[in-house]
């Protein structure tokens, strides 16, 4: 989700970006979005970025929008704004919802219809292993934690509102979850209601569309997938079935060394997923200023070029930091770890250099100090060719770090 590390500062960005942007009728003179109204209808285009209609919903949105989850600084949430990209996704539980209120602090006093928030709530408890939702699910503090979310933005109401992070037909499909979205659409809490998955993606996506309950799917999708085909095909069917399509993790855990020497190339892997015309708008991370510029030069620029089909090295098979989280790994591990889990935090710290999700996300999963110690030789044999046991026995050191060490 996020770039390589940067380092423009917000005043070098502006001075930078206002000669550009502007020239394409996105800034004003006072630094405020000047299209960000005219990019909220259907009907016609008037925002100089390529837009796409959010699904039924009818909303339109510039391509890419902004990913909040890693970011903690409201200046350039701000300047991400003023610069036309008008939609941000952030989550309940993102830095344990200081994200939420960072983004209230940014919104306070702008127009209403001047931006689209989403966030994203899970439902639980739910099994550590298998993520499936129990009989103690129960829509109560899902709604609880819905009002949590809007307190902290300082909203009547969000525009997205997702079921977080689903990988199964009975998830998507549980009851209890879906009387709690209803409610709160019928509420007026909610304009429209989603799902977001990084799992199993191809069924979550099918069963979305097929429900006619959802408006809006949040989906993983990146040039590393090995499931493509499927993911391609089920992208489609939702997009036919009248779901906005919006896509995350589109730069596939950002680095191909946990040592950060190589980078992957951020705009061949966005302007990867903008191919697609089925995704609406994709929701990369960032965290710095050039991150920012970055993918403005993307907005303007969105087709791919045979340079950025070179520097995705669609060769590369195995190895990186993003897990397909395929599952393959689950049967194979005779301790029943939740592997696919305990990659995804690795990737958040080695990727991400998000510690404290990755940490959460392992508290979460409530592990055995030594989740490998009675293995010798470890069994599971993952397609990637990660080396699972080292990167586990890696990563849980981290979730017996005291939670205040990470912001």
């Amino acid at each position: 989700m996020n770039h390589p590390d940067g380092h423009v500062g917000r005043r070098q960005f502006l001075k930078k970006g206002l000669a550009g942007a502007a020239g394409f009728g996105v800034l004003t003179l006072s630094g405020q979005a000047s299209v960000a109204k005219e990019a909220l209808p259907t009907g016609e285009n008037k925002s100089p970025f390529p837009t796409r209609v959010l699904g039924r919903t009818g909303i339109r949105l510039p391509i890419v929008s902004m990913g909040v989850m890693n970011s903690d600084n409201e200046n350039l949430v701000r300047a991400s704004l003023d610069s036309g990209l008008i939609h941000l996704d952030t989550a309940h539980g993102y830095q344990r919802g200081r994200n939420e209120e960072m983004i209230g602090r940014v919104l306070k006093g702008r127009p209403r219809d001047s931006f689209v928030i989403a966030t994203k709530v899970p439902g639980e408890p739910r099994d550590r292993r298998t993520g499936l939702f129990s009989a103690e699910t129960k829509a109560e503090p899902f709604l609880q934690k819905c009002d949590l979310s809007l307190q902290r933005l300082g909203l009547d109401h969000v525009d997205i509102l997702y079921l977080h992070n689903v990988q199964y037909r009975d998830s998507v499909l549980f009851e209890p979850l879906l009387k709690a979205l209803e409610t709160i659409k019928k509420s007026g809490k909610a304009r429209f209601v989603g799902v977001s998955t990084h799992s199993n993606m191809p069924e979550v996506l099918n069963v979305a569309a097929e429900s006619g309950f959802y408006d809006v799917v949040l989906t993983s999708y990146n040039f590393r997938d090995q499931n493509l085909e499927a993911l391609e095909a089920s992208i489609a069917r939702a997009a036919a079935a009248g779901l906005g399509v919006v896509a995350m993790k589109t730069q596939a855990g950002v680095y191909w060394d946990r040592e950060k020497t190589e980078p992957i190339d951020m705009k061949a892997a966005l302007r990867w997923a903008l191919r697609n015309p089925h995704i609406a708008t994709a929701i990369p991370g960032m965290t710095a200023f050039d991150q920012l510029e970055l993918n403005l030069e993307v907005l303007n620029n969105p087709a791919m070029t045979p340079r950025d089909w070179e520097a995705l090295h669609l060769e590369k098979k195995t190895g990186g930091l993003y897990c397909q989280q395929c599952r393959t790994c689950l049967p194979q591990c005779p301790a029943g770890l939740p592997l696919p889990s305990i990659m995804r935090s690795y990737m958040y710290a080695y990727g991400y250099g998000n510690l404290g999700a990755a940490h959460d996300l392992l508290s979460s999963l409530e592990l055995p100090d030594a989740p490998c110690a009675d293995c010798g030789e470890c069994r599971v044999i993952c397609p990637q060719r990660f080396d699972v046991k080292n990167r586990v026995t890696d990563i849980v050191r981290l979730g017996r770090t005291p939670r205040e060490f990470f912001a």
